[in-house]
């Protein structure tokens, strides 16, 4: 296996009850040999509207090149328009992050089905929902395409469309060559449990099932543990390495088999309280990924 690098999660200090500053996230992960950031459009870090100069981009590309930090992913902030009931709305917030991501030079786009709502919306089917979500991804993934960008999913038990069977459907429906799956360990083990299935369709072979469905189609990782719960925002509960139940020496080696062939392992530490204590065991225990 080629060797990877390893990033984490700018929004788990963004999305802190105190949150910490990008320049010091930036320093703590450099001091502690990440190799880059998954970088949060979430203020008070890289959001667009904070960044809406040239001069105000160039001390984020010096703040990044200083400390040595490559920008692994880019996790737009949409979260302020529900894609199911405004999707003109919630594509112009893409388009407008999509551009500063090109100024930029962040060629990963992270994505979501862009609903919270995790039941099918009044006067809608389950099936119509699928098809205006497709139809969404196809619309970003074109335009993205023209920023020279991949676009990623991140399905999770948090928003809309989670169950395996319909997040192959999705993607195989959008068919467009720079969009692909975002496999986030956690969301993937509770996603294959049945967690806010709307359709109850949980894998009797677990994670590694529903990562053999999905050969092919990895475009990035994110790994963290799971322990098997929701949390305070009907999500997937990222626990810290070794606080869960995923065997990452079954996990690992099935995402390389899935055909996952991306330069990055991208630790995800969100909505975790203890983040900022947290960091230096991430980065040590997903060292050993490259062993």
């Amino acid at each position: 296996m080629t060797k990877k690098k390893i990033s984490i999660g700018s929004w788990a200090y963004a999305f802190l009850d105190t949150p910490i500053g990008l320049p010091e996230t930036v320093k703590k992960l450099s001091e502690l040999k990440y190799d880059g950031i998954s970088m949060g459009g979430f203020e008070p870090h890289a959001s667009p509207k904070l960044y809406d100069t040239d001069e105000k981009r160039a001390e984020l590309a010096k703040l990044l090149s200083d400390n040595g930090l490559e920008v692994a992913d880019y996790a737009v902030d949409l979260w302020s328009v529900d894609a199911v009931q405004d999707p003109d709305a919630w594509i112009a917030l893409f388009k407008e992050s999509s551009d500063f991501a090109k100024k930029m030079g962040w060629n990963t786009i992270r994505v979501d089905t862009g609903s919270k709502n995790v039941a099918v919306p009044d006067g809608m089917t389950y099936e119509q929902v699928r098809d205006l979500v497709v139809q969404n991804f196809k619309t970003i993934a074109q335009y993205a395409a023209n920023n020279g960008q991949q676009v990623v999913w991140e399905f999770e038990p948090g928003f809309i469309i989670n169950e395996p069977k319909y997040i192959v459907e999705v993607y195989d429906r959008v068919q467009e060559p720079n969009f692909s799956i975002l496999f986030d360990t956690c969301h993937g083990y509770m996603a294959a449990k049945g967690a806010n299935h709307i359709e109850p369709s949980p894998l009797d072979g677990g994670i590694l099932e529903f990562i053999k469905m999905l050969k092919g189609k990895i475009g990035f990782v994110h790994v963290i543990d799971s322990d098997g719960t929701l949390n305070r925002d009907n999500t997937s509960t990222h626990s810290p390495f070794g606080q869960g139940s995923i065997d990452f020496g079954e996990v690992i080696p099935a995402l390389i088999d899935a055909g996952y062939t991306g330069d990055w392992w991208a630790v995800d530490l969100c909505e975790c309280p203890d983040a900022w204590e947290e960091t230096a065991a991430c980065k040590a225990f997903v060292d050993k990924f490259n062993e």
